[in-house]
């Protein structure tokens, strides 16, 4: 091998060298840190199960800006999970709520909901600091489940 395609080879290698050691998220991609929540909406001015308290104000203002019907709204589980770059975590949020949180990059996220094992419904958005991902489905007796998502530090 010449001089100069062994000094161009080297020079390559360090180059990717130090592209993943001076900026390793990009190179490899970041894991995402989210929070989920599991939340049950109902017009009951409280919940059957003492466990369960009320979403905090923030979470409560969003959930009722939306076009749901429901007064009320408990939160039932709270899990942080972490998400690593192009991989998908599975996630048990209750007896009957199952939750896969795939990280497709640069704050993009596919959720899917199980509810009692079957499939409910998956939904892919963007997931950017200080928003939150809301999607659910009914229950019975006129309630419904909502699994709401936000990135956590």
């Amino acid at each position: 091998m010449s001089a100069n395609k062994l000094l161009t080879c080297w020079t390559g290698v360090v180059l990717l060298f130090l592209f993943f050691v001076a900026n390793p998220s990009q190179a490899l991609g970041e894991d995402l840190k989210v929070e989920a929540i599991l939340v049950w909406g109902t017009n009951d001015a409280t919940s059957p199960n003492p466990k369960h308290k009320p979403v905090g104000p923030r979470l409560a203002k969003k959930l009722q800006s939306l076009p749901f019907k429901w007064a009320n709204y408990f939160e039932v589980n709270c899990k942080q999970i972490v998400v690593p770059h192009s991989a998908e975590k599975k996630e048990r949020m209750s007896q009957d709520c199952e939750i896969k949180v795939k990280n497709l990059g640069k704050s993009v996220v596919e959720v899917s909901l199980i509810g009692k094992g079957e499939p409910v419904g998956k939904i892919t958005q963007a997931l950017p600091k200080g928003e939150l991902l809301v999607t659910g489905g009914n229950a019975e007796n006129f309630t419904a489940w909502f699994v709401v998502l936000k990135q956590v530090e």
